[in-house]
């Protein structure tokens, strides 16, 4: 059997543990040369095949692959684009034909979220749809944690260690200052629809801390809010808030949406800190600090969970053993074997159960308020916060790699997108 180079690329918002899968997937199809040539790189994801710049791989050395594992953001660039369908767009499914013939490619793997769930399905129907053979793997990656099917999403574990850590250190702040000053701090934490990310807030709680959480999943009512954000202040003499960017009003509108939209067509949002501070201090006059986590709990690869990393490589190592078992179109996944002790172990899932679907916090998770988390809640984020991997640390920073990226050489004329 001749041997077939592979396509991989990252897609949309990248994580601090992205890297360790595109590792997973890179060292693994090393081991198996005699199946796949070369792994080529999709320069800023699925926007590189379509414009024919890829990065060749081997190129690396086996150090600098390596490196990835405890290296933060997209070590290829990412990128925001979903295709469309072939009847929309016949034009640019041609082109990556012409691309994956010119370079022999016959694997794609697809790291990211759900919109890049959708891309991937597309692709694996290549085959079937215009003749071409391919044979296309999804690879689990986004902090928000609302892909289906899988127990838990990589790069969702290290965003709730942050954010569980940062609420809590900064609410030891709080506290020092509430008697004389600051009673209210409010942290804004990314997730659109899905409230995964601010539930891990709510693990301070068991620090003594008095936190409030605003999920998506949970209408906003302001009266009942502020009503219950007096009373905490009055019990501990200050209060902690985390807030989802995706945390709305009853008529759907967001607490944070700027009027604006991203390349997916979703509305942009960043603001809702401020406007939950404002609102607290104009109705109780209580002094406040809020801050806004935005790419920071994306990128503190410095504190990622040991779960997530492990979890992270093995679904790049696993989408490259399913494709070289002959399976299209799916997406290894965790499956949650034992809760205590925790284990997990690879499953898979069908793209088409997968694309466009997302995941929502269950009810059963969110107290019955609306304004905190459940035992079984923290049951479930507490495994995957679990354990430290630090990066190597040279002079005081983390010593991250940055690869080389060298271009393969392009064979076919220009392409506009």
């Amino acid at each position: 059997m001749t041997a077939k180079n592979a396509f991989y690329a990252q897609s949309g918002g990248v994580t601090a543990v992205i890297n360790a899968s595109a590792c997973g997937v890179i060292e693994t199809a090393r081991l198996h040369s005699v199946r796949i040539g070369k792994v080529y790189a999709g320069r800023n994801g699925i926007i590189g095949a379509l414009t024919e710049d890829l990065i060749d791989t081997s190129r690396e050395s086996d150090e600098a692959i390596a490196a990835l594992r405890y290296t933060p953001s997209g070590a290829f660039g990412s990128c925001r684009y979903k295709l469309k369908s072939l009847e929309a767009n016949k034009r640019e499914y041609e082109r990556l034909i012409e691309v994956f013939k010119a370079h022999d490619i016959g694997y794609f793997f697809y790291n990211g979220g759900g919109d890049s769930a959708d891309t991937c399905y597309k692709i694996s129907q290549l085959s079937e749809t215009m003749g071409y053979p391919v044979q296309a793997v999804h690879v689990p990656k986004t902090v928000d944690n609302d892909l289906p099917i899988t127990d838990n999403c990589p790069g969702f574990g290290s965003v709730a260690k942050y954010i569980a850590t940062s609420t809590l250190e900064a609410s030891f702040d709080v506290r020092s200052m509430a008697k004389t000053s600051t009673k209210i701090f409010v942290l804004e934490v990314m997730g659109r629809h899905a409230g995964w990310i601010a539930a891990a807030g709510g693990l301070v709680e068991d620090h003594g801390i008095p936190v409030m959480i605003l999920f998506p999943e949970i209408e906003f009512d302001q009266e009942r809010f502020l009503a219950a954000v007096k009373q905490k202040v009055e019990q501990h003499g200050y209060c902690t808030i985390v807030v989802s960017e995706g945390a709305k009003y009853p008529d759907g509108r967001f607490l944070a949406e700027q009027g604006t939209r991203d390349a997916f067509g979703h509305a942009q949002l960043g603001g809702a800190a401020p406007v939950v501070a404002n609102m607290i201090k104009d109705a109780t006059g209580y002094k406040f600090h809020w801050a806004v986590a935005d790419y920071l709990q994306r990128a503190a690869r410095h504190l990622a969970s040991k779960t997530d990393v492990e979890q992270a490589y093995a679904m790049g190592r696993a989408a490259v053993q399913f494709a070289l078992e002959g399976h299209n179109a799916i997406m290894p996944t965790i499956k949650r074997v034992s809760q205590d002790p925790y284990r997990w172990e690879v499953g898979e899932a069908p793209l088409s159960e997968v694309a466009n679907v997302e995941k929502f916090m269950p009810r059963e998770f969110i107290s019955e308020d609306g304004f905190g988390i459940t035992p079984v809640c923290k049951d479930y984020l507490i495994p995957l916060i679990q354990g430290e991997d630090y990066p190597p640390f040279e002079k005081g920073l983390p010593k991250y790699v940055t690869l080389k990226n060298v271009a393969v050489e392009k064979r076919l004329p220009a392409f506009e997108i």
